[in-house]
């Protein structure tokens, strides 16, 4: 399942941006449901979650090499 998931997002941009997207979602409900004492703007909540989400998809595409 692996194979086919990494030559799909490689193939297909616009399915790369999907999960790029749910994932950063997933990132800014943990990170919101997490007690800090100074919280960040929505703005650097936004960046930090799709960086860690394109960054979680790219070791992934590697991991097939």
């Amino acid at each position: 399942m692996n194979e086919e998931l990494i030559k799909k997002l490689k193939a297909e941009p616009d399915y790369y941006y999907a999960w790029q997207s749910n994932i950063a979602m997933a990132f800014q409900d943990a990170y919101s449901w997490e007690k800090l004492n100074k919280k960040p703007s929505r703005k650097d909540i936004h960046k930090i979650s799709n960086i860690a989400s394109k960054n979680f998809l790219d070791l992934l595409c590697k991991a097939d090499k």
